[in-house]
């Protein structure tokens, strides 16, 4: 089964990034999930601060603003998805995440499977 899993990074009270996740952790993780075969694919998000939010308003027109502004402590920053045999190893992967450690959070999601 295919599971998304989200890479939400904790902020301060500044808005900075919290954490101590190094590169060589990331580099070691993005290792182990390749070589077990459960990576399908996956990406780190550029910094936030260049998102933008488009939503449709009641007239049909978009309305673009700079940024994600929801009130939160924490930041998307980037996505795997993962396929695995169930939701106990989709979790067991999270947990090996840098992300989900020093304020950082994994959402695990399965993904839709529309074609069956």
């Amino acid at each position: 089964m295919k599971y998304l899993m989200l890479i939400n990074a904790g902020l301060n009270d500044e808005g900075d990034v919290t954490g101590g996740c190094t590169p060589e952790g990331w580099q070691l993780f993005y290792k182990e999930i390749k070589e077990a075969g459960v990576h399908l694919h996956g990406n780190p998000l550029a910094d936030f601060t260049t998102a933008a939010t488009v939503r449709v308003d009641d007239r049909g027109e978009r309305v673009i603003t700079d940024g994600p502004f929801a009130e939160s402590r924490e930041v998307l920053g980037g996505y795997f998805v993962v396929d695995v045999p169930d939701l106990d190893v989709a979790l067991d992967w999270a947990a090996r995440c840098p992300g989900s450690r020093d304020g950082g959070s994994i959402v695990v999601r399965p993904l839709a499977d529309y074609e069956s």
